[in-house]
């Protein structure tokens, strides 16, 4: 194999058939390569007389070839709830790693600590991933303040312009348009949305404008009165669908801004003595397994983890390598169930 130019350690893995990480760790001498695969890559390396740069030998020793994922608890008064939807992303974070030859670190935080600063400095990972929802505005000065410390990071969430660091998202305005479009042609004209719809949760708010769009593009007004705010909970999800309940405002539909509002919404629904969906039509947004299961099915929105996972990954692994990284907005799609079908 004939190469024009210096070599790489980009070119050993594709003549090894290894990944660029597995390559790191060989040269490195990490105990984690078995020891077929290192002299396969030593053999490689020889035969595209590849050498060792000092200086890029102590940038690979500063490497721990270990990714860390902070998870971010959602605010739960007995602090044990943690939404089915990030379960699956943690699944196809922690698969896409070990694709990749990385390890994965896992760490519960709270919002309230200094984990941006706890993490820069330990050196426990390569780069960060950030996963879990919250008050996106009280810790938007932590994101910029890794960004200021050069720690490579991604995170799961709305792609805002100007926003410190890349985020990976999904397309939380066209699922807010498409489960409204749905329901108007359903027949519905008096849809309810629950979830909080302000800066604080920009992607609650995104869909919650992707729904107040598709209505105002079939003419239906958008009645503020129809909108009430809720956390990601099932508990949450049946508070607000009592208080729109008591309020006597009229409605045929709710469009809830995740899954387990939704099912709350559900319980709420029934024990008021509506039914679902002959009385109210129900939609959701995740589309998390328990979601096939509820009674009726749940209409909702599918986000993709496994590509969600993928893409976290790569963008980290491309940050450290230090190459040039967009956020991206990933596509989303309806999911049809019963319980939307009046």
């Amino acid at each position: 194999m004939q190469m024009k130019g210096k070599s790489t350690s980009i070119d050993i893995a594709h003549l090894a058939g290894v990944s660029q990480a597995t390559v790191s760790r060989a040269l490195r001498g990490s105990p984690l390569v078995n020891e077929e695969t290192r002299r396969r890559i030593e053999a490689a390396a020889e035969q595209l007389n590849y050498k060792l740069d000092k200086n890029a030998s102590n940038l690979r020793r500063m490497h721990t070839g270990t990714l860390a994922l902070l998870f971010f608890e959602d605010p739960t008064a007995d602090e044990s709830h943690i939404n089915p939807f990030f379960l699956s992303m943690l699944g196809s974070i922690t698969r896409a790693c070990a694709l990749q030859g990385y390890d994965l670190l896992i760490s519960f935080q709270q919002f309230s600590r200094d984990w941006h600063a706890d993490f820069a400095d330990s050196k426990k990972a390569d780069g960060l991933i950030l996963l879990g929802y919250g008050d996106y505005l009280a810790y938007t000065d932590k994101l910029e303040k890794l960004v200021a410390q050069g720690t490579r990071f991604v995170r799961w969430g709305a792609v805002l312009p100007d926003q410190p660091g890349v985020s990976i998202g999904c397309d939380n305005f066209r699922g807010g348009q498409d489960v409204a479009e749905h329901l108007l042609e359903r027949g519905c004209r008096r849809i309810a949305f629950l979830g909080d719809a302000s800066s604080h949760y920009p992607e609650f708010f995104a869909r919650y404008r992707g729904y107040a769009d598709a209505l105002q593009q079939a003419g239906v007004e958008v009645d503020p009165a129809l909108q009430e705010n809720a956390e990601s909970t099932e508990r949450s999800g049946y508070e607000a669908m009592r208080a729109l309940i008591m309020r006597e405002t009229g409605f045929d539909a709710v469009f809830a801004a995740s899954d387990l509002i939704a099912i709350g919404a559900m319980h709420a629904l029934s024990d008021h003595g509506l039914r679902v969906p002959q009385d109210v039509a129900l939609a959701g947004f995740d589309d998390i397994a328990m979601a096939s299961f509820v009674n009726p099915p749940l209409t909702t929105i599918l986000q993709d983890t496994r590509q969600a996972g993928e893409t976290l990954v790569d963008s980290l692994l491309s940050l450290i390598r230090g190459e040039s990284v967009e956020s991206e907005v990933l596509p989303v799609k309806l999911m049809v169930r019963r319980s939307s079908l009046r």
